[in-house]
């Protein structure tokens, strides 16, 4: 398990049907181990105000951790 439970993390890919984009951050809630594929997480985003606006899950690949350059930005969620 590379990341762990309840770690930030930045999506490196959109999720469209989610209206999510990379670069959102999102936290880890769940891990999946893969038995003949690649291992997954199951990650809960939330909005500004702390409300829970997806949970999804992704593959190790689509996520990744904070780096010293990231800051944080706000953008609109976008309607379906």
């Amino acid at each position: 398990m590379k990341y762990n439970l309840f770690e930030e993390v930045v999506l490196r890919e959109d999720i469209a049907n989610k209206r999510l984009q990379k670069g959102d951050v999102a936290t880890i809630v769940d891990y999946h181990k893969g038995s003949s594929c690649e291992d997954g997480y199951s990650l809960e985003i939330f909005n500004a105000l702390g409300k829970t606006i997806a949970i999804v899950t992704v593959s190790e690949s689509s996520i990744c951790s904070f780096s010293e350059d990231d800051i944080f930005n706000i953008r609109h969620l976008k309607a379906a």
